[in-house]
């Protein structure tokens, strides 16, 4: 004899309250369809299909949930002192500016803090950097901090480059790549939360970015924004989103010497004599000072204009420097693995 199970048909309205338990696009793509099958008059299979692919969204967004890590902050950062003030604006507002100086911590620390404060369950915590470089060192760092490796937790995307996994929580990407989404993603429905690094840069990209979603923001209430600058005039940056609360964390500081020496360089057929002259000789200064006051081997940043100025340098460099000494190059058409020597 054979037996049937019959179907108990799942009512519009008990599958709409289930919706709260998906991500963000998860839920917007089920609304669609449910809102479809409602106006064509509720057909029961096609229900039943519905209601399949909303336990599945659930199930997906349990286990995102289930994955969130407990952060650890480093001491030492000014940022770690300010956590629970900024998670609290951070589940109060929709929009919060944060102020940090150079070694506050606020760019590895922020992403962190937002995991604390319950988001990137319902989206992706989105983390934008000004440069490529930046991105991909700063989604490295981050992840060694929550103890995953990259592409898993914590994943980036620039140009060329998608470092992204089905869990992965937080997304690093370069402000450009962001703006490129808005074309095919309107509503940016994968984020549930966005962190503008760096916007008092004040690029093309960034004014751009901050004026759409100056505009999406009240179509995606749920959408939750940082912005984060340099101690230059935050405030224009609140007003433009509402008188949107402003946390002013300090900087590290550390003793610094500044010693200036008049620009007397070595002859070059290929660079102004005066810049490479000028290194040269500095880098010759400061090692001898090293030896003079008996210091440890240390680290020398010379910054140059340009991929051709840093190659000509490392060469002129290479006869002059100590058995031993590492001389790195970093310009952004280098190789992920040369670039990971520097960090």
């Amino acid at each position: 004899m054979r037996c049937s199970i019959p179907f108990v048909d799942p009512s519009p309205e008990s599958l709409a309250a289930r919706l709260a338990c998906c991500s963000v696009a998860d839920r917007h793509r089920l609304r669609s369809r449910l809102r479809g099958l409602t106006a064509g008059g509720g057909d029961a299979r096609a229900l039943h299909r519905l209601e399949a692919d909303i336990a599945a969204a659930e199930q997906l967004h349990r286990r995102r949930a289930a994955s969130v890590p407990q952060p650890v902050y480093p001491p030492e950062l000014p940022v770690a002192q300010h956590r629970e003030e900024i998670a609290a604006a951070i589940r109060a507002h929709q929009v919060v500016v944060v102020c940090g100086e150079t070694g506050s911590g606020k760019t590895t620390q922020l992403p962190k803090i937002c995991l604390e404060a319950g988001r990137g369950v319902d989206g992706f915590i989105g983390h934008t950097q000004p440069r490529r470089l930046a991105a991909r060192s700063i989604a490295a760092r981050v992840a060694s901090e929550l103890g995953g490796t990259l592409g898993g937790l914590v994943g980036y995307k620039i140009r060329f480059q998608d470092r992204m996994s089905p869990g992965t929580l937080i997304k690093v990407m370069t402000d450009g790549i962001l703006l490129a989404e808005t074309q095919r993603d309107r509503q940016l429905l994968q984020y549930d939360t966005l962190i503008v690094d760096e916007a008092h840069e004040r690029s093309l990209n960034i004014d751009f970015l901050l004026g759409y979603l100056h505009q999406l923001l009240p179509r995606r209430p749920d959408l939750k924004l940082i912005i984060t600058s340099a101690t230059i005039d935050p405030i224009r940056f609140s007003r433009h989103f509402g008188d949107a609360p402003v946390i002013e964390v300090s900087g590290r500081t550390f003793p610094v010497e500044v010693r200036w020496r008049p620009v007397e360089g070595e002859e070059s057929d290929e660079q102004d004599p005066t810049v490479l002259g000028g290194i040269l000789d500095a880098v010759d200064e400061l090692v001898a000072l090293d030896r003079e006051r008996s210091l440890p081997p240390g680290d020398i940043l010379v910054f140059l204009s340009g991929e051709r100025e840093i190659a000509e340098t490392a060469e002129a460099l290479r006869g002059r420097l100590a058995p031993g000494t590492e001389l790195l190059p970093l310009f952004a058409r280098l190789s992920n693995e040369e670039q990971d020597r520097v960090f």
